[in-house]
């Protein structure tokens, strides 16, 4: 298998960090290739991307979820990868961000792009957008309140797809109202 590690420090608290990427859903707006992911249960996920000019897809099973602390997956059909993403506290306002991905290079183009690093120079300009996206402020969706406040999240919230959170998120609102 190859590998890609990287770390990146990012502006914004461990928890906000934690929340968007684990917002699975919103990948493709910074993971370049991926075209969709979508939550099938709690804990799985169904990726359409493109690699190497071609289509491909594959169910990942969610293995670990820390909330603000470490997400791991590992893919169970389709294209082989596992990997493990951490988010370490500097100060409360910087987080590092630490990716680590195996994966299974399939066919002469991929094998070709993993050795030349084409692959691994994709998954760090990811990164790099990750970096830009979290940083523009509560433009996303996930598990954000609607003024932007970026809340604790329990393992419970994640493992819903969010529904606890944002039901909650909207009790919240209608008390405000009255």
């Amino acid at each position: 298998m190859a590998s890609f590690e990287k770390s990146i420090d990012v502006d914004v608290p461990v928890a906000e960090a934690y929340m968007m990427f684990s917002d699975f859903e919103s990948f493709p707006s910074f993971m370049e290739g991926v075209e969709n992911v979508e939550r099938l249960s709690g804990d799985r996920l169904r990726w359409h991307a493109t690699i190497g000019g071609r289509q491909e897809q594959w169910t990942a099973q969610i293995t670990e979820q820390a909330p603000s602390s470490a997400i791991s997956w590992a893919s169970i059909s389709g294209a082989r990868n596992e990997g493990r993403v951490t988010f370490e506290k500097l100060n409360a306002g910087k987080t590092r961000v630490h990716m680590h991905v195996e994966y299974e290079p399939e066919g002469v183009v991929e094998n070709v792009g993993s050795l030349l690093g084409v692959v691994n120079g994709r998954m760090a300009s990811d990164l790099k957008r990750f970096k830009a996206l979290v940083e523009e402020g509560p433009r996303r969706s996930g598990w954000h309140a609607h003024d932007g406040s970026v809340d604790e999240v329990t393992a419970s919230d994640m493992m819903d797809g969010g529904q606890r959170r944002r039901a909650k998120i909207q009790r919240d609102a209608d008390m405000r109202r009255g």
